[in-house]
């Protein structure tokens, strides 16, 4: 008679089943997925929410060369009126006295370096006081300083200092540098407005300590 070998031995007491696997009491867990991501997006949505609507936002380059437009037509209506005063009343003097051309220079400069004041201290005023120009009033913009509401005086006047180039005028032989200067200072704030896309803010706001223009409406 053949002898049948041996069982290989068992874990545990002799003769005691191995304990059956631990059931979870939660079930199966679920099978792992992964999340859709927001509709409009390609990936997992920005971690910032977008400005709510309504809120200010960075005033735009055309809506900023707008109202600049509009207040440099009410500024040079002024300044007409009042160069107009001026210039009669030297040409009448001059006729009177017999002086020629020393009297229409003193009067050009005259009427040079009250134009620049009176355009500087609209713009720095205006700026100053009620955060915004008539210009800015009808196209719903905003300027606001460093530190929140309106600019100090300190930083209106810096952040417009660059009409104070129209007084190279009255420098005899580069006069004419004035218009140039103008030009590229208007085309600089242009073109840095244009660059800064967060912000918007030109090469004057920040000079001026960092000021910005807001659209409010």
């Amino acid at each position: 008679m053949t002898t049948p070998p041996p069982e290989p031995p068992t874990e545990g007491p002799v003769g005691s089943d191995p304990p059956p696997a631990a059931a979870s009491p939660y079930g199966a867990p679920p099978p792992a997925y992964e999340q859709a991501p927001a509709p409009g997006y390609s990936s997992a949505p920005p971690p910032y929410p977008a400005a709510a609507p309504g809120a200010p936002v960075p005033g735009g380059l055309l809506d900023r060369f707008l109202a600049r437009l509009i207040d440099s037509i009410l500024v040079g209506i002024v300044n007409f009126l009042v160069a107009s005063v001026i210039i009669v009343g030297a040409i009448m003097g001059s006729s009177a006295t017999g002086f020629g051309t020393g009297s229409s220079y003193a009067a050009g400069a005259v009427v040079a370096i009250i134009g620049t004041a009176i355009s500087l201290g609209y713009f720095a005023l205006m700026e100053h006081t009620r955060g915004q120009t008539v210009g800015k009033m009808i196209l719903k913009l905003q300027t606001i300083g460093p530190a929140g509401g309106n600019p100090t005086l300190e930083e209106a006047v810096k952040r417009n200092s660059y009409i104070l180039l129209g007084l190279l005028g009255l420098i005899p032989l580069i006069g004419w540098i004035a218009s140039l200067a103008s030009l590229a200072a208007i085309i600089m704030i242009a073109v840095t407005i244009n660059s800064d896309t967060v912000n918007r803010q030109g090469w004057h706001d920040n000079f001026a300590g960092g000021t910005q223009v807001l659209k409010i409406g």
